[in-house]
């Protein structure tokens, strides 16, 4: 199973977004058991955000986690932006907390860019960090401008990943953010890395070639998708389900391997950018 290094600490490379989830309560008892499901298919990472629901999904998080040892997890949580200052930033993550029945984050990402500056946001961070309540911090949706501001302040370059929209059909991190992480060595988080089931008009899944490297690998089609985004190093997908079925396909991708002539006919298939593209921020 492949695995990346977040904050000096080894997980698979595919974890659990939950982004929808706690949205409909008759869906409740299901999406616990497909969180537990993706738990025992070897999954570590699970993602949340205080915006998900309006708190519901970490609720949902924290019940499923109950039966699962705490240690063996690698947690994540985001602030959302009117509440990333120095004022209530601590109460917004306490409120998280709760929520998660847990008494620290591994991981405190900044969901979005907002009004507050972000100086004020690294500074309330880092010294979040060093109560114990979060074990690390980073950022998310953040454009290769953003990222560059941020190492430019002090503290900023303590940031030890950025969270992103990428998947086949949306490639434009390919341009400038991706290339910049690598260079700095700051990981990527890869959200919505099959498109939300393929519903935002991309064709992933009808698409020719991509059906040929499945019925090839014997997997699903989905499974090839997450296995794209990971393909690179230092690349961590938490793709969302509700069913404890494709959770459990979606962590046993992280043990595919795509050849070099597949990932070729890939990229000619949904051809990366050459110019730089807009940030969608989700």
């Amino acid at each position: 199973m492949k695995q990346v290094i977040i904050a000096g600490k080894m997980v698979p490379a595919i974890g659990i977004g939950t982004w929808h989830m706690g949205d409909q309560p008759a869906q409740r008892a299901m999406e616990i058991a497909a969180i537990r499901a993706g738990i025992t298919a070897g999954a570590r990472v699970i993602d949340t955000a205080e915006m998900y629901g309006s708190g519901r999904a970490e609720d949902l998080v924290g019940e499923a986690l109950t039966t699962v040892e705490r240690q063996s997890l690698y947690l994540i949580s985001k602030v959302l932006p009117e509440n990333a200052s120095k004022q209530r930033m601590e109460a917004s993550l306490d409120a998280s907390l709760k929520r998660l029945r847990t008494d620290y984050l591994d991981l405190y990402l900044y969901h979005w860019r907002g009004k507050i500056p972000l100086a004020e946001t690294v500074v309330e961070l880092q010294r979040l960090q060093q109560t114990g309540k979060i074990r690390a911090w980073g950022v998310s949706n953040f454009d290769i401008a953003d990222l560059q501001e941020l190492w430019q302040l002090p503290g900023g370059d303590q940031a030890v990943v950025n969270e992103d929209l990428y998947h086949l059909g949306s490639r434009g991190l390919e341009y400038s953010v991706l290339p910049w992480q690598r260079a700095h060595k700051l990981p990527l988080i890869a959200y919505s890395p099959v498109a939300q089931g393929d519903a935002w008009g991309h064709h992933l899944t009808t698409n020719a070639i991509v059906k040929a490297i499945a019925e090839q690998h014997q997997v699903s089609i989905y499974q090839i998708l997450l296995a794209w985004v990971i393909r690179h190093d230092q690349v961590l997908a938490i793709p969302q389900t509700s069913s404890a079925v494709h959770m459990a396909q979606n962590i046993a991708a992280a043990d595919i391997t795509l050849t070099s002539t597949e990932l070729a006919q890939l990229d000619q298939a949904f051809p990366a950018p050459t110019t730089k593209q807009p940030l969608d921020v989700l």
